[in-house]
């Protein structure tokens, strides 16, 4: 699921209350709001150290006079060049006539704590090794030796 490091920014775990993949970093579980963590500071549910940059919040209601309607919440992220990373059926239900749901989505943002990511000069390939003498195939430092490559 997520290829990050442990202590890496965007590194997840499981919550050991509800089992939700959560980020490593968080000191409160988003799903089911139980403390995952001690953090010297937080107090109640919830702790606000980054800001909401999505919120949206709705409800929608079958009319009196219609039949029931299926509904599936379904959330899908996407990265800047419209590739889906990520998708979740969120829950599925049924709207019996004169029946209301409401539903709310929020993003939540905050400083990676941790580790911070590795600059870009250390991503760079490293240096190539000086060009040595050619070896013929077969010769002691060749891939060939022993007549083919090796797998």
């Amino acid at each position: 699921m997520d290829a990050s490091r442990p202590g890496t920014p965007g590194a997840t775990r499981a919550c050991p209350h509800c089992r939700e993949m959560i980020l490593e970093s968080a000191a409160v579980c988003p799903a089911c709001k139980h403390h995952v963590r001690f953090e010297p500071g937080a107090q109640g549910a919830a702790v606000d150290t980054g800001h909401t940059p999505l919120s949206i919040e709705g409800s929608f209601r079958n009319p009196a006079d219609d039949i029931a309607w299926e509904y599936s919440v379904v959330v899908a992220i996407r990265d800047d060049k419209g590739k889906e990373i990520a998708r979740k059926l969120i829950g599925v239900g049924a709207l019996k006539p004169d029946e209301v749901r409401s539903f709310s989505l929020s993003v939540e943002m905050a400083p990676a704590r941790g580790k911070s990511a590795p600059a870009r000069s250390t991503l760079a390939k490293p240096a190539a090794a000086p060009p040595s003498k050619p070896t013929s195939p077969g010769s002691p430092g060749s891939p060939m030796r022993g007549g083919g490559l090796r797998r």
